[in-house]
């Protein structure tokens, strides 16, 4: 039998966790050349990770998931899309939100975020026992795979570990291994994934996750076993708690041609599909630090990760003196670390961005409301409504803004008393988070480890 550990990463946050956390880099230390790495990304991308574990054997996923061209396998694979454009992916994820009330307010017809979209629900009756029979089929060991997949999984896995168990990328890989008997480790990537990012396999060996809530969360949506979840702290926040002294924060400053002896209030973007008024919004804020801000403090912009539209939305803030704007990126996590570590004001719609900014103990400014948005939108608001932000809204760790002029106010109170909540953002990320002592990856890699064969 295969006793290789294949490391299935199919997207580019949970890989940059895995990476910039050191778990990829600890997993190779105690596996040595059992490990394989699977990067369900564009291949340009994937190299660049890839390089990042030079001794790791890697399987192009494009090889992988490529149909062998017989004809069965064709039929195959034609018949599991059609089947799942009614009982899949998608009409499972929006049934689930419907089930449970999560994001009942964002979802609509043509949404831009596909879970949220109910034009890619199915035809199919809103009843238990029909939604029993989707899911049952969806995580279902005679649901397609590539023939090439399912050869290589049979000859050299022996366990798999996903570092996002929910990913459409990541159904073949989950079908071969309940076909083929391999166990599954499976990560669930971020504090708000059980609660509106879709379902998850019930089929797995063990469930690691950041927190009790989202223990509590596996327990009562997804139906698991506690006894098969494992809790290991957030990984980033190992990234977080080694402390980057101030001359890094000051070399990293007058490389964007940014005064590091004045403040610096950095405005965090969301998505293009979360935001779609942001680039009005850095607008308004560039216009009032022009009239009132420039001189006392400089501006840093950092679109998210995914961005594409980045360049138009910021384009605003592009090559004016006393502020900069951070290319769209993944790959640029310690700039991030330093920059959430040393700058004075954090300002961002919401997403876990917000959280990051109060486990870093950075005085924050949450936009709640569209700037220059058509009345009765409410895009910025719906975005900070969901079941896991409870908590964290109902705090006072944040100073919230539902118009411009908070949004103002929010920026000079800290400026002018940056530990005015201090003590409750060390409180609420406690209770949101966990502990934080540097040694989360530690417990991810031991979960893993302990699971295999």
């Amino acid at each position: 039998m295969p006793d290789d550990v294949w490391l299935v990463l199919p997207d580019q946050l949970s890989t940059r966790l895995f990476f910039d956390s050191g778990i990829v880099e600890r997993l190779g230390g105690r596996l040595g050349d059992r490990l394989t790495l699977v990067l369900l990304l564009p291949e340009e991308d994937a190299q660049v990770w890839q390089a990042r574990a030079p001794k790791a054997r890697a399987l192009a996923a494009a090889e992988l998931l490529s149909i062998d061209g017989r004809l069965a396998d064709r039929v195959s694979r034609r018949l599991d899309r059609f089947l799942d454009r009614q009982a899949g992916y998608y009409p499972l994820a929006i049934r689930l939100n419907y089930r449970h009330g999560f994001h009942l307010e964002r979802m609509a017809p043509g949404h831009g975020n596909w879970m949220l979209d109910l034009d890619r629900d199915s035809r199919l009756p809103h009843k238990a026992w029909v939604e029993g029979t989707m899911e049952r089929w969806f995580f279902s060991a005679r649901r397609h795979v590539p023939g090439r997949l399912l050869a290589r999984m049979r000859d050299e896995c022996g366990s798999l570990v996903l570092s996002n168990v929910q990913p459409r990328k990541a159904v073949p890989f989950l079908t071969a291994a309940r076909r083929l008997g391999v166990p599954v480790i499976a990560h669930v990537a971020s504090w708000d994934h059980t609660v509106g990012k879709g379902v998850i396999s019930p089929f797995c060996e063990v469930y690691i996750v950041q927190n009790r809530g989202m223990e509590e969360d596996l327990v009562r949506y997804h139906e698991i076993a506690q006894d098969r979840i494992v809790v290991s702290g957030w990984p980033q926040t190992d990234i977080y708690y080694h402390r980057r002294p101030r001359e890094s924060y000051g070399g990293l400053l007058r490389s964007f041609d940014l005064d590091p002896t004045r403040p610096l209030v950095v405005v965090m973007g969301n998505t293009p599909t979360n935001t779609p008024y942001e680039g009005r919004f850095v607008e308004r804020v560039l216009a009032w630090w022009e009239a009132a801000g420039r001189g006392r403090f400089s501006l840093l912009f950092r679109p998210h990760p995914r961005d594409r539209e980045w360049r138009a939305r910021f384009g605003t803030a592009i090559g004016r003196k006393d502020v900069h704007v951070q290319e769209a990126s993944f790959r640029d996590f310690e700039q991030l670390a330093i920059l959430l570590q040393h700058c004075d004001c954090v300002v961002a719609n919401a997403g876990t961005i917000l959280l990051e900014a109060l486990v870093n103990d950075r005085p924050a400014v949450c936009v709640l409301y569209d700037e220059g948005g058509s009345p009765g939108e409410s895009w910025a608001f719906k975005n900070v409504i969901g079941e896991h932000y409870r908590e964290l809204a109902a705090s006072e760790a944040f100073y919230p803004a539902s118009r411009f002029e908070e949004v103002v106010a929010g920026i000079e109170r800290a400026l002018a008393n940056p530990g005015e909540l201090a003590e409750e953002r060390r409180r609420i990320a406690a209770e949101v988070v966990g502990e934080v002592d540097g040694h989360a990856a530690d417990r991810v890699v031991d979960a893993i480890i302990g699971s295999l064969r």
